[in-house]
């Protein structure tokens, strides 16, 4: 009979436990839905685009940390690094690379609460540095304004980013040019216990080439947690409304973010 306390205690205090952790959770998924949310992360996000050309293929990891830094009180600076690391096979016919692309370095002054309109925004500096290996570099810096600006209405969360880069110095003989805009408007909706729907364009337009890339993504993402380490993994597919002559026709996206909540 003494047993019997102890199981209407245990009955009483695990649902809230439950509920606990999946507002936790929730939380945590609004907030990487938030690409200047004051939350350390590290997303690993894996790519595979199909029928570049012919046969090519290319698979990518992309190891992209987000640091929010403090710099006054009413102020943050989000750090957010894209290092690719990369093979493809005959996306240049007849020939395969491996190796570390381009990193991209953007910097979002925020501030650290919304406006009275419920508006989230940021803006600061995007650089590209040429730390890719052969073949896989455009060989030239270049850097440009980025900005993102969303509202989080509810399970709702809609907005876009954009950076626009002009390639300032060469560092080679293959030195590109560049002079290119990134277009990424994106909307999500939370399903609770930590799920999450994403639907976003990562579209880009060469002034140069006069051509956009537009490919679209449909993903779908879950909070949970690794021992005593919270998660977050990710997958689904895209799709390219337009691509450059010999771009791809399709791609899956997988993602395993790591969560460091303060």
């Amino acid at each position: 009979m003494r047993l019997l306390p102890c199981v209407c205690v245990l009955s009483l205090a695990l649902p809230a436990a439950v509920s606990a952790q999946e507002a936790d959770a929730d939380a945590l998924a609004k907030a990487l839905s938030n690409p200047v949310a004051a939350l350390i992360s590290v997303p690993l996000q894996y790519n595979y685009d199909e029928t570049y050309g012919d046969e090519g293929y290319r698979h990518s990891l992309n190891v992209q940390p987000v640091v929010p830094i403090s710099v006054s009180e009413h102020v943050n600076m989000i750090s957010r690094t894209i290092l690719p690391i990369v093979y493809q096979n005959d996306v240049i016919p007849g020939t395969d690379q491996a190796g570390i692309g381009d990193v991209t370095q953007s910097l979002f002054f925020s501030p650290k609460e919304p406006s009275a309109s419920g508006l989230i925004w940021g803006v600061g500096p995007a650089i590209l540095l040429p730390t890719g290996t052969d073949d896989l570099s455009a060989d030239t810096w270049a850097m440009g304004p980025t900005a993102v600006v969303l509202k989080q209405d509810g399970a709702w969360t809609y907005g876009a980013l954009v950076n626009h880069l002009v390639d300032v110095r060469g560092t080679g003989d293959r030195r590109a040019e560049i002079n290119s805009t990134f277009l990424q408007p994106f909307l999500s909706r939370s399903l609770g216990k930590g799920r999450t729907v994403t639907l976003n364009f990562e579209s880009t337009y060469d002034w140069e080439a006069e051509q956009w890339n537009v490919p679209v993504n449909v993903m779908y993402s879950k909070v949970s947690k690794i021992g005593n380490q919270m998660v977050s993994y990710a997958g689904g597919v895209r799709g390219y409304l337009e691509t450059p002559d010999g771009g791809p026709d399709w791609g899956v996206r997988l993602v395993l973010t790591l969560l460091y909540p303060r």
